[in-house]
C-alpha cells in the first residue's frame, strides 16, 4: 500500500470536519464524495446528522482547489435535497460563500452553484438567496455578475412571483442597466422581460423605464410586444411538494372530475403599490414652509403652500406617519373663501388618500362629511 493510500485510509477515521478541511486536497476530495453519498442515502429530513453537516459547507464550497470545490458543491446539493426547511438556517453564510468563491469558477462549478441556489429557494430561503444576489451583482468582475442575474431569471421563471418577490429584483435592475459589460446588460434585459411575464408590463415600465437609457428602453419596448402575462410556475417549494401526495390521495377518493386550474397556477396580478418603497413626505413638508404658508392672508401664498403638499403627496406610496394635523388643516382649507385654494386642498387630499391607502382611513372619516 502506497503512502497516499495509507493517508486516505487513515483519513476516513477522522471526524467529518477534519476530513473536509484536511491539508491534503485528495483527502478533502474523497471526503466530499463520501459526504454526498451519505446525504443521498438519508431519507429522513429530521436526521440529526444533517444538522451536523450544515455548518460545514460555508468553508467547503470556498475550497481553493477547483475539483474539490466542485465535489463540495455536489455534497451541498445532496444535503439540500435531503434536508427540509430547517436547513435554511445555514443559507446566509453558505450563499455568501458561493457568491464570493464559486461564480467566477469553471462552467461546471457555476452551474452547480446555481443548482444549489435553486435548492435553497426550494427550502424557502429566498430572502437569504436574494441578499446574496445583491452582493453578487456588485462584483467588479462581470463574469461573476452574469450567473447571478441568470439564476434570478431561472428562480423567477420556475418558482414564480409568489415565491420570488419581484420588488427585490426590481430594486437591483437599475444599476445593471448601465453596466459596462454588454453581457450583463443583455442578461438584465432578459430578467426585466421575465418580470413582465409575471407582474405585467405596466408596473415594470412605470418603475424602471425612467431609470433606463433610451437605447435599452427602445430595445425593451420592441421586445415587450411579444410578452404575454401568462406565466405559470413549473417548480414548487418543498412544503408545497409535501402536500402533493395528500392531494393525489383525495382525488383518488373523490374520483375523476372536471379539471380546474389551480389558483396557485393562475397568472399573478401584482399591485404596483406593493412594488415601490414608501416615501417620507412629512420631513420635507416641515422644511417647506407649509405651516406658515397655509396661514398666510394672501390666497396665492396659501395655494402655493398646499401645492407643495400636493406635489410631495403625488409619490406612488407614502410612508405612514401622523397626518392628523395636516388633514385638519386641509379640512379648513376645503372651505377656503378662495376657490383655487379649496380645489388645491381637495387635490392634496386625493393624493394623500392614494399614497397612504389604509393608513388614511382614520382621517377619511372626519373628512368625508365636509367633502360630500
Amino acid at each position: 500500500m502506497s503512502e497516499e493510500e495509507k493517508l486516505l485510509k487513515e483519513a476516513k477515521k477522522l471526524p467529518w470536519e477534519d476530513r473536509l478541511l484536511h491539508k491534503n486536497w485528495k483527502v478533502r476530495n474523497e471526503a466530499n464524495i463520501d459526504l454526498a453519498a451519505l446525504c443521498d442515502s438519508i431519507a429522513d429530513p429530521k436526521d440529526s446528522r444533517l444538522r451536523d453537516f450544515g455548518p460545514l459547507f460555508k468553508k467547503t464550497v470556498a475550497d481553493s482547489n477547483a475539483p474539490v470545490q466542485e465535489k463540495a458543491l455536489d455534497a451541498l446539493i445532496a444535503f439540500l435535497r435531503a434536508a427540509d426547511a430547517d436547513g435554511a438556517r445555514y443559507a446566509k453564510e453558505v450563499c455568501d460563500a458561493i457568491v464570493a468563491k464559486c461564480l467566477t469558477g469553471r462552467t461546471k462549478t457555476v452551474e452547480k452553484a446555481q443548482a444549489a441556489f435553486m435548492l435553497w429557494i426550494e427550502l424557502e430561503a429566498v430572502d437569504q438567496f436574494l441578499d446574496a444576489m445583491e452582493k453578487a451583482i456588485k462584483n467588479k468582475v462581470a463574469k461573476a455578475v452574469v450567473p447571478a442575474i441568470d439564476v434570478m431569471f431561472q428562480a423567477l421563471s420556475e418558482f414564480g412571483a409568489k415565491v420570488v418577490p419581484p420588488k427585490r429584483i426590481l430594486k437591483m435592475l437599475p444599476e445593471l442597466f448601465d453596466h459596462q459589460d454588454q453581457n450583463v446588460r443583455a442578461s438584465s434585459k432578459g430578467l426585466t422581460l421575465e418580470l413582465c411575464r409575471w407582474i405585467g408590463k405596466d408596473p415594470v415600465k412605470s418603475i424602471l423605464f425612467e431609470k433606463m437609457r433610451d437605447t435599452m428602453k427602445k430595445e425593451l419596448e420592441a421586445e415587450l410586444v411579444n410578452v404575454t402575462v401568462t406565466a405559470k410556475p413549473s417548480r414548487k417549494i418543498r412544503s408545497e411538494q409535501d402536500k402533493e401526495p395528500e392531494q393525489e390521495a383525495i382525488s383518488e377518493v373523490v374520483g375523476p372530475g372536471p379539471t380546474v386550474e389551480s389558483s396557485d397556477d393562475a397568472p399573478q396580478e401584482i399591485d404596483e403599490y406593493e412594488l415601490v418603497d414608501p416615501v417620507d413626505i412629512l420631513t420635507p413638508l416641515e422644511k417647506s414652509g407649509f405651516w406658515d404658508g397655509v396661514k398666510a392672508t394672501k390666497w396665492s401664498e396659501r395655494k402655493e403652500a398646499v401645492a407643495e403638499l400636493t406635489k410631495l403627496a403625488s409619490t406612488k406610496r407614502i410612508a405612514p406617519g401622523d397626518f392628523t394635523e395636516v388633514c385638519r388643516t386641509l379640512k379648513k382649507l376645503i372651505t377656503d373663501v378662495n376657490i383655487a385654494v379649496a380645489v388645491e386642498a381637495i387635490q392634496a387630499l386625493g393624493n394623500l388618500a392614494r399614497g397612504l391607502r389604509l393608513h388614511f382611513s382614520g382621517s377619511s372619516r372626519f373628512l368625508l362629511p365636509i367633502l360630500l
